[in-house]
């Protein structure tokens, strides 16, 4: 047990040192077909669904050894549907998929381990992939490599190569994904190899390197986003978190995120000095007891947020692209960077008059190419601004520091 927490925390290090080259620390495992399916039917009477399962339980126990965090679709002979699959997978916060299979051919003579991935150069219409599978195509690929050459490395089988496939556990899901082929349950040599529990054991340590070999892509749900390099770039500098393994690139930042990212930026406790220990400021919806009080009323102070006439400060409430920049022109004013006049005549954004409240922020944050309009004409200041928006705005702001 001890062991197993070691390696846990050298998983975690090395997540934090290297964040672009980490191990996998959560894999969900997928042993293919399970109850009334019983998958391919060996030339020994062997079920699929029971090679499936236990090599799987097998490599359950050896990710585990290496301390990566293991969840698993099934756990006993029950059938799940392909989209069950696919759904709990979702909503794992994980980094890579693995399904396991026995192939079976017509052909006694077939024989040999393969692993299926979605390739996004190979679509088929019919078989349409998720968005994020089509991105991830590059990390699939890697996955299967990797998992692949060690099975044929630690096992001596034929490599059946890599195969694109529109299998639906690998196309439909949101983190790399691979389906592994062990062995030809219609090949009566390894029909009975996989009947072997010391053999099973084999392959599953075989599929265990190959995955802790591989890196997983950061934040897997922005492969392909137009702000992913901003938003890698901001994590770097600790100034924006994912949720759980993600990002969530296009949800709507709120209140209460936007000013912590602003208080890791600027740093609000120097900016307060001695006002530090004023009373705080209530509001019926900011108790003490919440994540972001501190945070929220350390804002309130510098007067970078204002409450409500309901005498709230509503921290979960998204900010909107006019706050936005008025809350981070306010603390560039603070260091020195003076809030420009607005201007008039035809370089205006049709939506920010030069007599609306936050004109003068969005106009000296345009100029300095910290943000955009959202068209040459129009800035949209009361549309709610996303997490990417802003990794982007943070990204472009800290190159205009010396």
């Amino acid at each position: 047990m001890k062991k197993t927490t070691k390696l846990a925390g050298l998983t975690l290090a090395l997540l934090l040192v290297f964040p672009y080259e980490a191990m996998a620390y959560k894999v969900v495992v997928d042993p293919g077909h399970g109850g009334k399916d019983p998958g391919a039917i060996g030339v020994n009477g062997l079920n699929e669904k029971t090679v499936n399962l236990d090599v799987s339980l097998k490599l359950r126990d050896e990710l585990k050894k290496k301390g990566v965090d293991v969840v698993m679709t099934r756990a006993d002979d029950r059938y799940l549907s392909l989209d069950e699959r696919v759904q709990f997978t979702n909503a794992q916060n994980a980094d890579v998929f693995v399904s396991v299979h026995a192939n079976s051919n017509p052909s006694s003579a077939a024989n040999g381990s393969q692993v299926l991935y979605y390739d996004s150069r190979y679509p088929q219409d019919d078989y349409p992939a998720s968005p994020e599978m089509e991105a991830l195509t590059p990390s699939s690929r890697l996955l299967a490599q990797k998992v692949l050459s060690s099975v044929l490395s630690q096992t001596g089988l034929k490599d059946q190569g890599l195969v694109p496939s529109a299998v639906y556990v690998v196309r439909k899901g949101k983190i790399p994904s691979i389906l592994v082929e062990t062995g030809f349950l219609s090949n009566k040599k390894e029909a009975d190899l996989l009947a072997d529990p010391a053999f099973r054991t084999k392959m599953a340590k075989a599929i265990a390197d190959g995955v802790v070999s591989y890196q997983p892509p950061v934040f897997p749900d922005t492969a392909g986003h137009w702000a992913r390099e901003a938003i890698l770039r901001i994590k770097d500098k600790g100034w924006m978190e994912g949720i759980g393994n993600n990002f969530e690139p296009n949800r709507a930042l709120t209140r209460a995120e936007f000013v912590t990212v602003m208080d890791r930026v600027f740093g609000f406790d120097g900016l307060l000095g001695t006002e530090n220990s004023a009373s705080a400021p209530a509001f019926s919806d900011l108790k003490s007891t919440q994540w972001s009080y501190s945070v929220m009323t350390k804002a309130v102070r510098l007067g970078l947020l204002d409450g409500y006439a309901d005498h709230t400060v509503r921290p979960n409430q998204a900010i909107t692209r006019g706050e936005v920049s008025a809350i981070l022109q306010r603390l560039r004013e603070m260091k020195g960077t003076p809030t420009l006049t607005p201007p008039s005549g035809q370089d205006v954004f049709s939506d920010v008059p030069a007599s609306m409240w936050c004109a003068g922020a969005v106009y000296t944050l345009t100029k300095a190419g910290i943000v955009d309009g959202t068209s040459p004409t129009e800035f949209k200041p009361n549309r709610y601004i996303t997490r990417a928006e802003i990794a982007v705005m943070m990204d472009r702001y800290s190159k205009l520091q010396p």
